[in-house]
């Protein structure tokens, strides 16, 4: 068959046949009486071999390699192909991100396209003070991209940098909040506090729909930083998750000032002070824990509150007694 009719049967380009010869790849079997290349059934075979290889990645070298020797083992060529593609295409999907980001950015001219991805250069940055300094930098005319921010947010372990992200998300304008949301459901511990906390400084009410659903949370790390934001913003249903963390002594102290706040409702300082007046009563409830129930009294008005004090001040636990007894004065005093 002479290169014409291959090159149409096979949709190798008559210039590729000849590279290929070149390159030793595949050799015609013969030639005409004019000196005509001229290809066998075996020669045909061996270029959709060698199509077939290239579909796969492989360099016209590494063809050669693996179709002249008979002894060639594929396997470490395939796995390291696997690990060029993976590469590959990592650093396409960046870049496809970093477009969309840029994309959604809306921008007007080269000049906003440029801010765009500065901003996100230094939010990627290694460094922690380019990363605040990013979050930190004055709003101008080209909205920072929410996602990168969210992204941003989620994986920040410099304490002082997360709460720059925080506040640079919170002041963004909209969006995020779906987006932290589903960082609730990460697989990572430190990724579902990230999410809850940015979500307790988000100012619309979007937010604090998705913290009264994260009341419910399977994590009590994120049921507690949902009822620490809700708390102080005055929701009753959070009572019990902060009851609980004073006696777990997990944030116990912003959990006595998030009761507090409540007890500002008289209907809710009576329900707060039977909580914790039962959960002082509880035969698992140990001795730390009831230091902390009934020092949380404190700020809880009301007579369920007082009665419990005058109760506890007798106490067999010492320590109970005299916090008890101190707390009274202190209200005697007011």
């Amino acid at each position: 068959m002479l290169i014409g009719e291959v090159a149409r049967r096979s949709g190798v380009s008559a210039r590729m046949l000849r590279h290929y010869e070149s390159l030793g790849l595949v050799r015609p079997s013969g030639r005409t009486g004019t000196g005509y290349r001229e290809y066998s059934g075996e020669d045909i075979r061996r270029i959709f071999h060698i199509e077939s290889l290239r579909t796969l990645g492989l360099s016209l070298r590494e063809i050669g390699r693996a179709l002249g020797d008979p002894g060639f083992q594929p396997s470490a060529l395939v796995a390291d192909l696997i690990r060029q593609t993976r590469e590959r295409i990592a650093v396409e999907t960046e870049l496809l991100t970093r477009l969309c980001r840029i994309d959604a950015a809306e921008p007007a001219g080269w000049e906003e396209v440029l801010h765009t991805v500065s901003f996100l250069q230094a939010l990627g940055s290694k460094n922690a003070d380019a990363r605040q300094r990013a979050a930190l930098a004055p709003v101008d005319s080209v909205p920072a991209p929410v996602d990168a921010l969210v992204e941003a947010v989620l994986s920040e372990t410099e304490p002082n940098v997360a709460g720059a992200l925080r506040w640079a998300l919170a002041r963004s304008g909209g969006g995020g909040t779906a987006l932290l949301a589903e960082g609730l459901d990460s697989p990572v511990a430190a990724v579902r506090q990230r999410a809850v906390q940015a979500l307790a400084e988000m100012p619309d009410g979007e937010a604090s729909a998705r913290l009264r659903d994260a009341l419910a949370h399977p994590d009590a790390v994120v049921r507690g930083y949902a009822a620490l934001a809700l708390g102080t913003r005055g929701l009753a249903d959070t009572v019990p998750t902060l009851i609980d963390m004073i006696v777990e002594g997990r944030n116990d102290t912003d959990a006595a000032d998030a009761l507090s706040v409540l007890a500002g409702d008289i209907a809710t300082a009576e329900r707060i002070a039977m909580g914790v007046v039962g959960r002082l009563g509880h035969e698992d409830t140990g001795a730390p824990a009831r230091v902390r129930l009934t020092q949380a009294l404190a700020d809880i008005p009301g007579p369920t509150a007082s009665r419990a004090l005058v109760e506890l001040s007798r106490d067999d636990d010492r320590a109970v007694a005299l916090t008890a007894a101190y707390l009274r004065q202190l209200r005697e005093g007011r």
